[in-house]
């Protein structure tokens, strides 16, 4: 989406591009509807949701706009997470302790529609106890200090994993991403209680080189290696 808005083109298209993610094995498709629409456009949301055959997980900013169109596509997941207007892509995670009363609104909203709510988070235990207490069902715990500062790899990974043991305990399911690669993934893959890996950006810049289905594949094997077993994974 990012390649077709650059040239205001119709191609290449987000909805081939997600077809072949599924067919290189990713168990969901991940798009973010951006409010100021820089790469998916709505339209993209209404023909990913008719034609993939996995799941579609949206990550959206808790702005009213953006939740009323969430709730007319009715996707499987939608993650919240915070947007700034300057930023290239998100910084950090959603700061839900001291937003509960806001947060719970958008949460409930969308959990009307049918709706099952993540919010992508940092992995300090008041932002996993806040999120717990406003009704969702998920969370994303947001691997980019990981990712982003391999010196003190080793000291995220512990706080990941303490973040998801307070997650299952408070009753929440647990997804993790951002700024994974095949470089990286295996000790966040290998994190005993996370269910799904959200990687985007390097599946679609490797595609460039191998294509989605291969590109897809790859991230899949690297996990499987770390797991012993066949995770899901967005693509």
């Amino acid at each position: 989406a990012t390649i077709r808005q650059a040239r205001l083109t119709d191609y290449p298209n987000p909805i081939e591009a997600a077809l072949a993610a599924e067919k290189g094995g990713a168990g969901g498709i991940t798009v973010h509807l951006r409010e100021d629409r820089r790469h998916i456009q709505e339209a993209d949301v209404f023909g990913l949701k008719a034609a993939i055959s996995t799941k579609l997980n949206l990550e959206m900013a808790a702005s009213r706009p953006i939740v009323e169109i969430a709730c007319r596509v009715g996707p499987h997941d939608c993650c919240l997470v915070p947007e700034k207007r300057e930023e290239l892509t998100t910084e950090g995670g959603l700061a839900v302790a001291g937003n509960e009363d806001g947060l719970s609104s958008v949460v409930s909203r969308l959990n009307q529609a049918g709706i099952r709510v993540s919010l992508f988070i940092d992995p300090r235990p008041p932002e996993v106890e806040a999120a717990a207490s406003v009704g969702a069902t998920a969370v994303e715990l947001h691997t980019g200090t990981y990712a982003d500062c391999p010196q003190t790899a080793n000291r995220e990974l512990v706080r990941l994993a303490a973040a998801v043991r307070q997650a299952a305990a408070l009753g929440l399911s647990v997804n993790a991403g951002h700024g994974l690669t095949l470089e990286n993934v295996a000790a966040v893959a290998a994190i005993d209680g996370i269910e799904e890996l959200n990687i985007g950006h390097s599946i679609v810049a490797r595609a460039l080189m191998v294509g989605m289905e291969e590109a897809v594949r790859e991230m899949l094997d690297a996990c499987r290696q770390a797991r012993g077993r066949s995770p899901a994974g967005n693509g």
